[in-house]
């Protein structure tokens, strides 16, 4: 896809199997959503084609799709309540109103609007209406919804709620499901897929837990959840050598001495006294999470974090133990290098902090 001659999605290639979750995830300006916009027709790439079910659909307009989309920006009408806002597609159907009434109202169940029936929209709060907003896309029963950050109007308690919600209804309503977010937190709980896109490109599609644990690149890596990721080369099959010293591995297939890119998230490392240490350094920072100590800490210059819930004061010096299951190696890629050196961790928490206080 192209726009003005700049590319935004470059040899997107993509199945989608029926009845599942599929989550599109990347950052702002990656293409998740002009995707999302392609697959429901209201854009037409510039080249390749769509299949629905087989079937080209490129030229079929979107309203002939039998796909439903939830919008960022609700597109309710002000002009009517809750109910006749669900209820209007089932009205150009010409459904009974019985039928009517039996689906509204379960609809209104599902989302937690009971009660909320004859309210205007304009009386609802941002988060309301976009639960009205998914009730009406979903009343239809289309064969695929197509959510384009739906939730990011919520607070973070009925957000998590929604997203159970969501997926539950996923599954009892058995339509497939394709979810656009940049929240990594987001696509793990809710996805049987997760797409992880970048510059307009797919970098891999996986199940939640295969993204997580067996990330292909550094991007990847980084993007969902904490990581830490070094240099390092592949001496020989199971063994990888980083900072000098060879550990072992369960990675194997690589070029021998190979540079490599070495991923170890926070949570899998175990801090030992330093005498007992595969690596020792010094602690530099220790921030308090509630369930575990976020803890910076410098191993021959390059700052690593570790999640843990036993206390090491800054200035300690300390030894870890990482296992070989948790040690990943990954090939070199145009990412690496650009990923994993925690040096930055206080600016990068303290700017949150503020990014936070200006949205309250």
């Amino acid at each position: 896809m192209e726009f003005g001659g700049e590319r935004v999605l470059d040899s997107i290639n993509l199945d989608i199997e029926d009845k599942a979750f599929v989550t599109l995830l990347g950052p702002s300006g990656c293409g998740k959503t002009t995707t999302l916009r392609i697959i429901g027709g209201f854009q037409k790439p510039t080249s390749g084609d769509v299949l629905f079910d087989g079937s080209s659909i490129i030229d079929l307009p979107a309203y002939k799709r039998q796909i439903n989309t939830v919008f960022q920006n609700y597109a309710l009408f002000p002009h009517l309540d809750v109910y006749e806002n669900i209820a209007f597609g089932l009205r150009i159907s010409r459904l009974s109103e019985a039928e009517i009434d039996r689906r509204v109202t379960e609809m209104l169940a599902s989302v937690s609007l009971r009660g909320f029936e004859n309210r205007k929209i304009t009386s609802l709060s941002g988060g309301q209406q976009q639960r009205v907003a998914i009730a009406r896309a979903l009343v239809n029963r289309p064969k695929v919804l197509l959510l384009d950050e739906p939730l990011g109007a919520l607070d973070l308690r009925l957000r998590k709620d929604m997203q159970t919600e969501l997926k539950k209804i996923q599954q009892e309503v058995g339509i497939t499901f394709v979810y656009v977010t940049h929240d990594q937190e987001e696509a793990l709980a809710m996805s049987d897929t997760v797409v992880v896109m970048d510059a307009g490109r797919i970098q891999q599609v996986g199940t939640p837990e295969d993204i997580y644990n067996e990330p292909v690149n550094a991007f990847v890596a980084d993007f969902i959840g904490e990581s830490n990721i070094l240099d390092g080369t592949m001496p020989c099959d199971y063994k990888v050598r980083m900072f000098g010293r060879e550990f072992e591995c369960v990675d194997k297939g690589f070029a021998p001495n190979e540079p490599v890119d070495i991923v170890i998230r926070p949570e899998d490392i175990d801090i030992v006294p330093a005498d007992q240490g595969l690596l020792c350094g010094t602690v530099t920072q220790v921030t308090f999470k509630g369930v575990h100590y976020d803890t910076i800490v410098d191993f021959r210059g390059f700052k690593w974090l570790i999640q843990t819930t036993d206390f090491c004061p800054e200035g300690s010096y300390i030894g870890i133990r990482i296992n070989p299951e948790d040690i990943q190696v990954m090939h070199r890629s145009e990412y690496s290098g650009l990923y994993g050196d925690y040096s930055s961790y206080s600016a990068e928490y303290e700017e949150l902090v503020e990014e936070e206080t200006e949205e309250e």
